[in-house]
């Protein structure tokens, strides 16, 4: 309760009621819960995931706004998009790939991919841009990917990808270039970059030095097939090498490289690859004339040196392997192979899969190397300790051996009388009959005689010499079996060509 006095003062004050209303209205604020913030909306024309938002086929003309910050990966393919705001991706700090093909974008601001460090996934594919200007993507320094195919450039910058150290893939198939900055890329050849495709279109001559001292891994996945190229020996003999070392920018596409014979026969394209007999005075380049050749055996050390008077403080030294690998100082992960400070490329024990062409490179800074030298290594199995003959040799001499056994068989006959073997045997005693003469026989056996078992179908009459006569004849033991041997049955046998006793006597035989 207020005293007298000061009611009095209330009462007669007209403000007061006021400053208790706003005071009432102030503690009920205080009192309150506090609303949570609204979450990021998805927008009207896209559909949202966890961390996936997709914007495509939806006819947008401009990026929609307010984009959840969670998304890692954003499609606005197949839309109507012709340009893109600057720094119009700071609203997304995770994101990794972005999917802006089939729109109508000609060109881009310099800031439009600032704030994008984590992109590294980029499809420009399919749109309207007239070349690669150098602030297009030097903000982009995790990008990996970059799809740039089916475009209308005519033109790269050649700092274009110059801070880009990470690019591992670049698609320009299907443009209208004539030509390319092939220096520019030596620097990312040198880490990660894995495919440069520039199939399908425009280049008319290609510097064949640069592209023969690239390393390894960027001839593997250098496509330069379905261009105008003009036909040139270098050329040639650059690609049938990349040919025969199995990359697949040649390889897989052998039949669609194509050189132009004349500029003034617009249409004069052949597939040299294919039909290769015009380039059959191309003389062997020169860096198959410093190729190297070294053979070793299974489980040895092998070490590969390369002369060069390049300062070893100031110069830094690279192998490509035969599998595109490189490989710098000290060496690869698991120690096979080792790489000294000199720049010589050790293998610690040679395996088959160690054969191939290994490529030494002296780097003086990051963007500037030489070739210093190939070894196009073999290895192979030991012989064996008493493998004194070649195999033709020996191929020869079983040749020989054969021959000479086929000669003996033929012409040779198994009789130790020639004279003998021509004209039919003397009937000779019963005690001179022998097992020989009873095989030689061509007569089949009618009958069995006892303690003899032999099929029906054998042609082979046992004869066995018996001192039992009768009339001078021979008593025969014939193959068939009786059932009892003292049978009283008369065995009669015929007189004729398959008769035993047309051999003998013409008259019958009585047991």
């Amino acid at each position: 309760r207020l005293p007298a006095t000061m009611s009095s003062a209330v009462t007669a004050d007209p403000l007061w009621p006021r400053v208790a209303k706003l005071f009432l209205l102030l503690l009920l604020q205080l009192s309150a819960p506090r609303a949570s913030p609204q979450p990021h909306r998805c927008p009207a024309a896209c559909i949202c995931t966890s961390d996936l938002l997709s914007c495509s086929q939806r006819m947008l003309q401009r990026v929609p706004q307010a984009l959840p910050p969670t998304t890692t990966t954003l499609d606005l393919s197949h839309n109507a998009l012709t340009q893109l705001h600057d720094r119009w991706l700071a609203a997304l700090p995770h994101l990794e790939a972005l999917h802006i093909s089939h729109n109508q974008i000609r060109d881009l601001s310099p800031q439009a991919f600032h704030n994008a460090s984590f992109l590294r996934h980029l499809d420009m594919s399919s749109n309207h841009l007239h070349a690669v200007e150098r602030h297009y993507f030097e903000a982009l320094v995790s990008l990996e990917e970059l799809l740039l195919y089916n475009n209308r450039i005519a033109r790269v910058d050649e700092n274009a990808f110059a801070k880009l150290s990470d690019l591992r893939k670049v698609y320009l198939s299907w443009n209208n270039l004539t030509t390319f900055p092939f220096h520019a890329v030596q620097g990312l050849a040198i880490y990660n970059l894995r495919t440069l495709d520039l199939s399908s279109n425009n280049l008319s001559s290609i510097p064949v030095e640069v592209l023969a001292a690239l390393p390894e891994n960027v001839g593997n996945g250098l496509y330069l097939h379905n261009n105008p190229i003009r036909c040139s020996c270098p050329l040639y003999l650059m690609l049938q090498r990349w040919n025969q070392r199995g990359f697949s920018s040649v390889k897989d596409f052998s039949e669609e490289h194509t050189c132009k014979v004349s500029d003034n026969v617009p249409r004069s394209l052949i597939k040299f690859l294919k039909h290769s007999d015009m380039f059959e005075n191309c003389s062997a380049s020169a860096d198959d004339a410093h190729l190297s050749r070294l053979e070793a055996t299974v489980g040895r050390p092998i070490l590969l040196t390369c002369n060069t008077s390049l300062p070893h403080a100031a110069t830094t030294y690279m192998w490509i392997t035969p599998h595109h690998e490189p490989i710098k100082h000290p060496g690869n992960s698991n120690g096979s192979l080792e790489v000294y400070r000199n720049g010589s490329l050790r293998i610690a024990v040679a395996k088959p899969w160690h054969s191939g062409v290994y490529v030494g490179l002296a780097m003086s800074s990051p963007y500037n190397f030489s070739r210093m030298c190939e070894f196009n290594v073999t290895v192979l199995y030991p012989k064996a300790a008493g493998e004194t003959f070649s195999t033709g040799l020996t191929t020869l001499l079983g040749c020989i051996v054969s021959l000479v056994l086929v000669i003996m068989y033929l012409y040779l006959t198994p009789c130790r009388c020639l004279g003998c073997c021509r004209r039919p045997a003397p009937l000779s005693p019963p005690q001179e009959c022998s097992a020989q003469s009873s095989i030689l026989s061509t007569t089949p056996p009618a009958t069995d005689g006892p303690n003899r078992k032999a099929s029906a179908n054998k042609h082979v009459v046992f004869l066995e010499p018996i001192r039992e006569t009768q009339n001078g004849k021979i008593r025969l033991a014939l193959g068939e079996d009786l059932p009892d041997p003292k049978h009283p049955k008369v065995l009669q046998l015929k007189s004729d060509s398959e008769s035993i006793s047309s051999v003998f006597s013409d008259t019958p035989i009585v047991s």
